[in-house]
């Protein structure tokens, strides 16, 4: 895991669910610059299996993803192409 990670960007998506997860998440990230972060909070399983797996799929980096208590997740995303 990096460390000191400068977050640029943070979205709270507790309570959505796929697709609604995926769509904020990827919108968030096309709103950075290539290398800045996103970090994104969210309450769904799912969305926490997905996301990262979406977010690399299209070609950014995931730095971070962690359950941070018993029913949220942080991930970070690296964007590294437009």
């Amino acid at each position: 895991m990096e460390e000191d990670v400068r977050v640029d960007k943070k979205i709270n998506i507790k309570g959505l669910v796929c697709p609604y997860t995926f769509v904020k998440s990827k919108l968030a990230v096309e709103d950075l610059e290539v290398g800045q972060v996103l970090e994104i909070l969210l309450d769904s399983e799912e969305a926490a299996r997905n996301i990262p797996k979406s977010m690399e799929d299209h070609g950014q980096k995931v730095l971070r993803l962690e359950k941070i208590n018993e029913t949220d997740w942080i991930i970070q995303v690296r964007k590294d192409k437009e």
